[in-house]
C-alpha cells in the first residue's frame, strides 16, 4: 500500500501491473494524466491498491474503466466497491432519457425558443432605456473615463481593420462591376455602382458586422466573466446600478463611434472603387469625384448614417444582455460570447433589410 502523500503510479508485478494511489480529489489530475496508459491496458491484468477513495475519485474511476463492474480491475475493497455502485447509481439516475421529437414538435420548440429570446431582448432593451432616461435626469452619474475608454478601444483601435476591409470591399465591387460595364461601354457608371452600394448598404453593414464580432463579443465575455466572479452582485450590494458602470458607457461610446467608423468605411470603399476605376476603366480620380458630387445625392449618405446608431444599439443590447445572462462556469462564457456575435450579426442584417424596404417605400 502506498502512503497518502505519494502520487499515483503503475508498477509492473510479474504478468500483472499494480495501480497504486489514492482515488481522491487531490490526485485527480495525476489519474487523468495516466489515462492514455490505463485505457490501453487489459483491466484483468491490473490490480488496484488504494487506501482511500472519495466521490470525485469514484467518478474518475468510472470514467477510466467504465460502468460495468465485470470489467473493473481487481483489488478494490468492499467499501470502495459500494462507493462506486452508489456513485454509478446516482449518476445514471440523473441522465435524462433521449426525447425524439417529430418535425412539427421540433418547429414548435424552436418557435418557443425564439419567443424566449425576443422577450429577453425586449426586457433588456427596456431596462437599458430606463437607465438612459435616469442618466439624463442625473447627469452627474455619467462615467466619463469609461466612456473615453470605449471610444479608444472600440473606435480608435478598430480604425485599421474597418478601413482595410472597406477598401478591399469597394475595390472588389468596382472590379466585378467594371467587367460588366466595360462590355456595354458604360464605364462612367462605375461611380454610381460603387457609391450607391457602399454609401447605402455595404459601408454601414460591414462596419456593424466588424464591430459586432470585435466589440460585441468583448462586451459579452467581460460581463459574463464578471458574473462568474460575482462582481456584478458586489456592485449591487454597494447600492450601485450595474447599468451605470458597465453598460451605459458602452452604449454612449458606441453611439458616437459607429457613425464615425461608418464614415471611414464609406471613404475607404470609395477610394478602393476609385483606384480600380482608374486601373480598369481609365477613369481619372478627378472625374470620379466630380461625377460623385454631380450624380449622387446626399440622401444616400444620410440613409447609411441613419442606420449606424440603430446598429450600435443592437450590438450593445445583445452583447451586454448575453453577458448578464451568463450562469455556470467557463463554458457559459464561451457560449454567451458566441451567441452574442451570432445574434447581433443576425439582427443587424435583418434590421438593414427592414431599413431598405422602409427607405424604398419612402422614395429615398
Amino acid at each position: 500500500m502506498q502512503n497518502q502523500g505519494s502520487a499515483p503510479e503503475i508498477i509492473p508485478a510479474g504478468e500483472q501491473q499494480q495501480v497504486r494511489g489514492n482515488w481522491t480529489t487531490a490526485w485527480l489530475k495525476h489519474w487523468l494524466q495516466l489515462q492514455p496508459v490505463l485505457v490501453t491496458q487489459d483491466p484483468a491484468q491490473l490490480i488496484i491498491q488504494a487506501d482511500a477513495m472519495d466521490s470525485n475519485g469514484a467518478l474518475t474511476f468510472l470514467h477510466l474503466f467504465g460502468n460495468n463492474p465485470a470489467y473493473w480491475p481487481a483489488g478494490l475493497t468492499p467499501s470502495q466497491q459500494q462507493l462506486l455502485q452508489l456513485v454509478l447509481k446516482h449518476r445514471e439516475s440523473h441522465i435524462p432519457e433521449p426525447v425524439m421529437l417529430n418535425w412539427v414538435a421540433d418547429i414548435g420548440y424552436r418557435v418557443s425558443r425564439l419567443g424566449l429570446y425576443t422577450r429577453q431582448f425586449l426586457e433588456f432593451l427596456g431596462q437599458l432605456v430606463m437607465a438612459l432616461l435616469s442618466l439624463l435626469r442625473h447627469p452627474h452619474r455619467f462615467r466619463l473615463r469609461l466612456f473615453l475608454d470605449v471610444i479608444q478601444k472600440d473606435g480608435l483601435h478598430a480604425v485599421p481593420i474597418v478601413a482595410l476591409l472597406s477598401f478591399l470591399l469597394g475595390a472588389v465591387v468596382a472590379w466585378q462591376g467594371a467587367l460588366q460595364l466595360k462590355a456595354y461601354g458604360a464605364n462612367i457608371f462605375i461611380v454610381e455602382l460603387v457609391a450607391l452600394t457602399h454609401l447605402r448598404e455595404l459601408g454601414p453593414l460591414i462596419t456593424a458586422i466588424l464591430v459586432a464580432g470585435r466589440s460585441g463579443s468583448a462586451y459579452a465575455a467581460q460581463l459574463a466573466t464578471m458574473n462568474m466572479n460575482q462582481e456584478i452582485q458586489a456592485l449591487r450590494s454597494l447600492g450601485q446600478n450595474p447599468f451605470d458602470w458597465l453598460i451605459l458607457p458602452k452604449l454612449l461610446g458606441l453611439l458616437v463611434v459607429l457613425p464615425l467608423l461608418t464614415l471611414l468605411a464609406d471613404l475607404s470603399g470609395l477610394v478602393g472603387g476609385m483606384l480600380v476605376a482608374q486601373a480598369q476603366l481609365d477613369i481619372s480620380p478627378s472625374l470620379f469625384w466630380q461625377r460623385l458630387g454631380d450624380e449622387i445625392s446626399i440622401i444616400h449618405f444620410v440613409v447609411g448614417m441613419i442606420k449606424a446608431p440603430v446598429f450600435a444599439l443592437i450590438i450593445v443590447n445583445v452583447g451586454c444582455m448575453q453577458g448578464m445572462l451568463a450562469r455556470g462556469g467557463a463554458e457559459a462564457v464561451g457560449l454567451r460570447t458566441t451567441r452574442s456575435v451570432v445574434q447581433a450579426i443576425f439582427l443587424v442584417i435583418i434590421t438593414d433589410a427592414l431599413f431598405s424596404i422602409l427607405f424604398s417605400n419612402a422614395g429615398w
